[in-house]
């Protein structure tokens, strides 16, 4: 098992890729459409989404949470 302090990075890598993973499916069939060779089209275009996708979402994940933050209620204390 992987230590709890890598679970930031983990947790980025798995959100990047899934993300990534379906807005450039998405992106890939608009742009081409149900061609012959989507699925080869499809996964380059994830691949190299993904190498940009998954250091940004370890740099914007802490300013994502300090709105969040902001944003949010908190619970009045007991």
């Amino acid at each position: 098992m992987i230590p709890a302090r890598y679970a930031h990075f983990i947790f980025s890598l798995i959100l990047s890729g899934i993300m990534s993973f379906l807005v450039s499916g998405i992106a890939t069939y608009r742009a081409t459409g149900m061609v012959e060779d989507f699925t080869a089209l499809w996964v380059a275009s994830w691949v190299s989404s993904w190498m940009l996708s998954y250091p940004s979402v370890l740099i914007v994940a802490p300013f994502a949470r300090r709105v969040t933050n902001i944003l949010v209620r908190q619970p009045a204390a007991q």
